[in-house]
């Protein structure tokens, strides 16, 4: 009778792995791809293969280290390339290991920067606008103290700086009494310029990413003393739609609609935080805030999390359209419908834009329903008028460099427009399936020109709507 292989030969052979050729390993199921997306918010890596994989995640703390066996595969070149994908700059992963523990069990591991909150789910195969893949396998790496982003926003404004501000992810609740000994660099600062904490500040949920639990005050309630000398000032969330493993739509020479809509929220982010609006409250300074500042996945419902948490005024969602036949062309501007959609073309634009948690990849484990549908169902007569002045002033700057697809603004269910407190818009800057419109995408003249015409509309709708003039509870 055979005596069993002792552990430390069985890991040995593991390592010898690394070293064979496909042709010794290729069996079971097949990695096809491996991607890494590293960003503060959070790092995701995503093992797609050609059937479901099974997994047991184990989490070290000392030293901080994921582990992840996969059951019922070999070792492959595509799998051991993940190796060379991580950046140095990564802000959670220092490395990653790969080895055949057994026979039929590849253990993968992640070296960590940092305690993280880790969460490994499975996605189903997928094909929608410009994402075609087959089974997921997704790590995603969260921080386990994450920044509060009004606080930095805030600190910015006080610092009189244009930094970027870090976003709040979707991360599991932190405790109150964890937070409650924690120190407060935003009151410090306060405290040192001789001025009292706003409300602004103190009313800053922390308790959950949701943000639906926490009874939100917006920005505009907190300046009613601009004359005192306060330091209100017009936050705007800035929404570049799609990202990570979610490109949007795809132009005919391939330019991914991820990336020129994040470029035009960088190049609005720039004008937004040099200007100061005139209003009959006094000059009021404004300040942008990004959904998302590079190339990630961010879930519909935490965009809209992340605009209420700083408690923006306005939120403006940025995309490109994409059509059956490249003709289609022009800019569009959508607002919510609380009920049927304005068009057929509506209704379709809004269905094609809420398939992007199916396409970026949500791990709906982490959702909570009620809390969702809540939110959902919260959405204002109050919010949809002021959205459709929003989008009335759009359409009127676009037209003056640009074609309007639809001259006048749309309505449809677009899920990332349910802000209950919050004038909200979706730009589709132009058809990116149309040859000439994706030319002009990628065109930094006409990029400048589509920053400045919606920082005109902007300034405009909030001459005539003064945010100090209203307040919003939910």
């Amino acid at each position: 009778m055979n005596k069993p292989l002792p552990r430390r030969t069985v890991l040995k052979g593991g390592t010898l792995a690394l070293l064979l050729g496909s042709a010794d390993i290729a069996r079971g199921a097949t990695i096809v791809a491996v991607r890494v997306w590293p960003a503060v918010d959070y790092t995701r890596v995503t093992i797609e293969s050609d059937t479901a994989l099974k997994t047991t995640p184990l989490f070290v703390a000392n030293p901080p280290r994921l582990a992840v066996d996969i059951d019922g595969i070999e070792l492959n070149p595509a799998l051991r390339e993940l190796v060379g994908k991580v950046r140095s700059d990564d802000p959670y992963i220092t490395g990653v290991r790969v080895g055949q523990y057994t026979p039929n069990t590849v253990r993968l591991v992640l070296d960590l920067r940092q305690m993280v909150q880790p969460q490994v789910f499975n996605l189903q195969p997928v094909n929608a606008g410009g994402a075609r893949y087959q089974h997921r396998l997704v790590l995603d790496l969260y921080p386990s103290k994450v920044a509060d982003p009004l606080e930095a926003l805030i600190v910015d404004r006080l610092n009189g700086t244009q930094t970027n501000v870090p976003s709040m992810t979707a991360t599991p609740p932190v405790s109150a009494n964890a937070l409650g000994t924690a120190p407060d660099p935003m009151a410090d600062l306060l405290a040192s310029q001789n001025r009292q904490p706003q409300p602004l500040a103190a009313q800053a949920p922390a308790s959950s990413a949701s943000g639906a639990s926490t009874p939100f005050t917006s920005a505009a309630s907190v300046g009613n003393n601009a004359s005192q000398g306060s330091e209100r000032f017009i936050i705007v969330a800035l929404d570049p739609g799609h990202g990570g493993e979610d490109p949007g739509a795809i132009g005919p020479r391939g330019t991914k609609e991820k990336d020129v809509v994040l470029q035009i929220a960088h190049r609005m982010r720039d004008r937004i935080n040099s200007t100061v609006i005139q209003t009959k409250f006094g000059k009021l300074p404004m300040r942008a805030y990004l959904t998302r500042d590079g190339d990630f996945f961010v879930p519909l419902q935490v965009r809209v999390d992340k605009a209420r948490r700083v408690q923006a005024d306005l939120f403006i969602s940025l995309h490109a359209d994409a059509f059956f036949t490249p003709q289609a062309k022009g800019a569009s501007v959508f607002a919510l419908s609380q009920g049927a959609a304005s068009s057929a073309a509506a209704r379709w634009m809004a269905t094609q834009e809420n398939r992007a948690d199916l396409v970026g990849g949500l791990n709906i484990k982490t959702q909570d329903a009620t809390v969702q549908r809540a939110l959902l169902d919260m959405s204002t007569t109050a919010q949809i008028n002021d959205s459709l002045k929003l989008g009335s002033e759009m359409l009127g700057q676009i037209r003056r460099i640009g074609k309007l697809h639809k001259p006048q603004v749309e309505q449809a269910g677009f899920a990332v427009l349910k802000a209950p407190d919050i004038p909200s818009v979706l730009v589709e800057t132009a058809f990116i399936s149309n040859p000439d419109e994706e030319a002009r995408l990628t065109s930094e003249s006409y990029q400048n020109e589509l920053a400045n015409a919606l920082m005109k509309s902007i300034e405009r709708y909030f001459s005539r709507n003064p945010p100090l003039a209203r307040t919003r509870n939910t």
